[in-house]
C-alpha cells in the first residue's frame, strides 16, 4: 500500500513540471483598437464584432489580426510567440525530474509558448490622414525549403 501511494506522489510531482498539463495548450489573446469599438477577424479565422477582442488559440501558432472601422483605414498586427517564464519553469521541472517524454510533448505542443505581443493594440488610421498608413505588423519570413539532393546536377 506504501508503495503505491509513493509511485502515486512521484507521479503527481513528475507531471506538476509539465507546461502541458500546468499551461495547457492554448493562449487567450485579448486584440484592442484605437479608436475603440472596430470589427476584428483574425488570419485563423476568429472575428469579433467590436474591439476589444478575446481569442483562444493554439500557444504554437502565430497569426495576424486584423481590425477596421468606418472612416478608418484598416490596419493589422502580427501575433507571434515566445518562450514564457512560466513555460520555461514547466520545462525546467520536465528536464529536472528526468521527464523526457514531457519535454517532447511539451515542444511539440508549444506549451511553454505566450503570445507576444499580449494585449495586442492596433492603431487605426483615420481615411481623410494625408500620406499615412495603418500601423502593420508583418510575418516573419518562412524559412527556406531545404534541398535534400546530396549531389548538383544529379
Amino acid at each position: 500500500m506504501k508503495i503505491h501511494l509513493c509511485a502515486a506522489m512521484a507521479a503527481t510531482v513528475a507531471m506538476s513540471g509539465c507546461a502541458s498539463v500546468v499551461r495547457g495548450t492554448s493562449d487567450k489573446v485579448s486584440i484592442n483598437s484605437e479608436p475603440p469599438d472596430a470589427t476584428i477577424r483574425t488570419s485563423l479565422g476568429h472575428s469579433c464584432p467590436m474591439s476589444p477582442c478575446t481569442v483562444e488559440v493554439s500557444r504554437k501558432e502565430g497569426f495576424t489580426a486584423f481590425a477596421e472601422k468606418e472612416g478608418y483605414k484598416p490596419g493589422s498586427i502580427y501575433i507571434g510567440t515566445k518562450m514564457s517564464g512560466k513555460g520555461a519553469a514547466g520545462l525546467a521541472g520536465n528536464i529536472l525530474l528526468g521527464g523526457v517524454i514531457g519535454v517532447g510533448v511539451d515542444a511539440m505542443t508549444g506549451a511553454t509558448l505566450d503570445h507576444s505581443p499580449n494585449p495586442a493594440l492596433i492603431t487605426l488610421i483615420p481615411a481623410d490622414a494625408p500620406g499615412e498608413s495603418s500601423k502593420a505588423i508583418v510575418p516573419p519570413p518562412a524559412p527556406p525549403a531545404k534541398n535534400n539532393s546530396s549531389r548538383a546536377g544529379v
